[in-house]
């Protein structure tokens, strides 16, 4: 070999031996093997081909040379009759000469490359440790263009290209764990900037106290609670405060609604997935159960838990072992279960709605929070409460309320209960223009008696709820859906529609 030669192929190895070194990403990757082989190589385009094999999935990842081939980066590809199928079998390079006489490839492929006019190319596979992770291929449109010494520099350039892959790699795996610390991070901060407040579980009545003595008498230890109560009760206040007078309260406090996600993905948001464990699924997720080690994890409206999911939950809650979707690693999560629901649990075990062993399991210790109607004596404490929090934060000054006005959300039913009376009093301090609170007289339209006949709760509930759906049109949902002027969820109202025989025409929802 020419002295010259010797020297462009030491330079070639050395240059790339150094970029490599530096190599992040494939890209940069191809490019550095492009303009340090180019002078020492005759190729006309230079590919690199991935494989999981533990999925046994390959794809392209990076390509190089004149024209596009006409294959997506990084999409699965069909690896039968290619010849990264071949290097998978064998192990070993491949080498052809003449690709017009070359029949085991597909016949799209051999379109493929005589479209891009290749007529000879060598397969080097990228491996370490008996562990296929691709190849690097390089084609000419040379007849028999690789002699004995420049495929042993291609299997040495391989070599180099499996460590950068491997380098690669790791930085992928750093980046995910990065990604995984910092969705954690977001997610706390969301949490840390929600309006809650354990503490200021508001009232003196006897009702509430029972509460508050029972979250001190539950919370030091690790049961499961079930919190029970009619919507807008404050079911996630009481929630937080176990969590928080727990020993577990430097842990994360991790809540899913179950009934706000649809069943096909409630699986995915507690147990997590591997990426390409389903169509959509690009990265890793993390899941609930998984963030929640160490910490609590609160499951809101449990009676909307989807049926066929129950013995998956019921499981992980017997051991707090699982494993993601689309993955075989067995994960161990310990966290502490917080339930809660403004259903009859027991009645839907009897309707076979709910499975009576997993409403044993986590009705451990139930805590039931009464609704407002049943503590009177707290609505003026709270009304107080409301209208200083919320002129503070619009800068206004209201230095009183209207004793007219104070008995009337005293004696008002509060359907919706706290959050009903939170949003009236949201709603009334941005209505008021002075120092006077001014509340609004539509926001407290109770169901007049009938013949002079006092109505059932449930009568004066269906009454409102039907008010609310008249003001809004018929329309459940949305930021002016009758939930909305109700403060409820909007599968919260359709529960109760549903119980108190309230049907919306098709179409009508919202």
């Amino acid at each position: 070999m020419p002295a010259d030669a010797g020297n462009l192929k030491y330079r070639a190895l050395l240059e790339t031996s150094e970029a490599f070194l530096a190599c992040r990403d494939y890209d940069s990757l191809l490019r550095t093997l492009w303009s340090s082989l180019q002078p020492v190589i005759n190729f006309d385009y230079l590919a690199l081909v991935r494989y999981d094999q533990s999925k046994r999935v390959g794809w392209l990842e990076a390509i190089a040379g004149p024209e596009d081939v006409g294959v997506p980066l990084r999409s699965d590809l069909q690896l039968e009759g290619t010849p990264t199928e071949i290097l998978i079998a064998t192990g070993k390079g491949l080498y052809v000469p003449d690709l017009r006489a070359e029949t085991r490839f597909r016949r799209d492929v051999m379109e493929r490359l005589e479209r891009i006019r290749i007529l000879s190319g060598y397969w080097a596979p990228l491996a370490r440790r008996e562990k296929l992770l691709g190849s690097l291929g390089f084609s000419s449109c040379s007849l028999d263009a690789y002699g004995p010494e420049d495929r042993e520099l291609m299997d040495h350039i391989a070599r180099q290209v499996t460590i950068a892959v491997e380098n690669a790699l790791a930085f992928e795996q750093i980046g995910e764990l990065r990604k995984k610390i910092e969705d954690e991070k977001v997610y706390l901060e969301e949490e840390i900037r929600a309006e809650y407040r354990f503490d200021e579980i508001v009232g003196g009545s006897a009702p509430i106290r029972a509460v508050l003595q029972q979250i001190e008498t539950a919370a030091p230890t690790d049961s499961t609670v079930l919190i029970q109560g009619e919507t807008g009760t404050g079911k996630e206040l009481v929630a937080r405060a176990i969590h928080q007078h727990s020993r577990r309260q430097q842990g994360t406090f991790i809540k899913l609604n179950c009934s706000a996600i649809p069943a096909p993905l409630l699986e995915s948001e507690l147990l997590g997935h591997e990426k390409g464990a389903f169509t959509g699924a690009l990265t890793q997720r993390i899941g609930r159960f998984e963030l929640a080690h160490r910490g609590t994890l609160f499951l809101d409206e449990i009676g909307e838990f989807p049926l066929e999911l129950q013995p998956k939950l019921l499981r992980v809650l017997q051991d707090g072992r699982f494993e993601r979707l689309g993955g075989s690693h067995t994960i161990q999560s310990d966290f502490r279960l917080v339930a809660a629901t403004n259903r009859d649990l027991r009645m839907m075990v009897a309707e076979q709605r709910f499975r009576a062993d997993l409403y044993y399991r986590i009705n451990v210790f139930p805590i039931t929070i009464p609704p407002l109607r049943e503590r009177r004596e707290d609505i003026a404490t709270l009304v107080r409460y409301f209208v200083q929090e919320f002129a503070t934060r619009m800068r206004k000054e209201i230095e009183s309320i209207p004793a007219e006005s104070m008995a009337a959300l005293v004696n008002y039913s509060w359907p919706g209960n706290i959050r009903e009376l939170r949003n009236v009093l949201e709603r009334s301090v941005i209505l008021t223009a002075g120092k006077r609170l001014q509340v609004p007289k539509d926001a407290l339209a109770e169901a007049a008696p009938v013949d002079g006949r006092v109505v059932t709760m449930s009568e004066a509930e269906r009454r409102h709820i039907i008010q609310a759906l008249d003001a809004s049109k018929w329309t459940v949902g949305g930021p002016k859906g009758a939930a909305a002027m109700l403060g409820m969820k909007r599968s919260t109202l359709q529960s109760r529609m549903e119980k108190l025989g309230i049907k919306v025409a098709r179409g009508m929802a919202g």
